[in-house]
């Protein structure tokens, strides 16, 4: 625990002090640099919650692609943001909590209201318009958290509403790319069931608590595996294209919490 104190007084603060009053303006008006200053913030992030990341496979660069994961833990965030450049898409709560809000936006976090119809197509109007622009976004696509032994089917909601306004936006074939975050290791030892509890954001439990749980844990090892993306094109079967996606996330966190290797990322 000293040590995190010492990384968040002597590491983190100074960092954010320098960092945060560039990233302001370059974060809104897309200056060079405002998408490697939250990279490096997420990894000194993983320092201080203990989170050892390892990454299989590589995420698309370059090319207009649409990230679909598991969600496990908020930590998966800082895991998935310390090795990839890209737009994460929350929930519209998450943009007023305290200081993850303002950190949130600073990455340009797309928000959605889930109980306004017309909230999700803005949404997915800014989504298609970062892809366009040759972004990458990540959409946690089960729209919930779950405990990190299995993946809940994925909505293909947002995945088809994005397919459109992707083509409204000019790109006329974008990649969708299927990610896995599996937290194998808690201090050296396999993660048992009871030690799942305390790394996955559970609803029994308060943010205070979670957070709390994490803070106090021991070094958690967690794979970002991302897997062999695939074309996204205009008229594809947006159901079956997601039922693809949540196919292989399953697959690969199976593999991952039995310990399995995966050969096709290793290359």
């Amino acid at each position: 625990m000293i040590f995190r104190v010492l990384i968040f007084l002597f590491v983190m603060v100074p960092y954010l002090i320098l960092a945060i009053p560039y990233q302001v303006p370059a974060s809104r008006l897309g200056l060079p640099g405002w998408n490697g200053i939250p990279r490096i913030f997420h990894r000194i992030g993983a320092a201080f919650l203990g989170l050892k990341v390892t990454v299989l496979g590589k995420p698309v660069t370059g090319k207009p692609v649409l990230i679909v994961s598991n969600h496990i833990s908020w930590t998966d965030i800082i895991a998935i943001g310390s090795v990839a450049d890209l737009t994460f898409v929350a929930k519209k709560e998450v943009e007023s909590w305290f200081f993850v809000g303002f950190m949130a936006s600073l990455q340009r976090t797309l928000y959605v209201d889930r109980t306004r119809r017309s909230d999700a197509k803005r949404t997915t109007r800014e989504m298609g318009q970062r892809m366009a622009a040759g972004g990458a976004v990540l959409l946690f696509a089960e729209g919930q958290s779950d405990i990190g032994t299995h993946v809940l089917p994925f909505r293909s909601a947002l995945v088809g509403a994005a397919q459109h306004a992707m083509i409204e936006a000019g790109a006329k074939q974008v990649l969708i790319q299927p990610l896995t975050v599996a937290y194998t290791r808690l201090q050296g030892l396999p993660v048992s069931r009871n030690d799942r509890s305390l790394i996955a954001w559970i609803k029994s439990k308060s943010v205070k608590e979670n957070i709390r749980e994490i803070l106090t844990g021991g070094i958690k090892e967690v794979t970002v595996a991302f897997g062999i993306p695939r074309p996204l094109a205009h008229g594809a079967d947006r159901k079956a294209v997601t039922k693809q996606a949540e196919n292989e996330v399953r697959r690969m966190l199976v593999a991952l919490n039995r310990g399995m290797p995966l050969p096709e990322l290793m290359g």
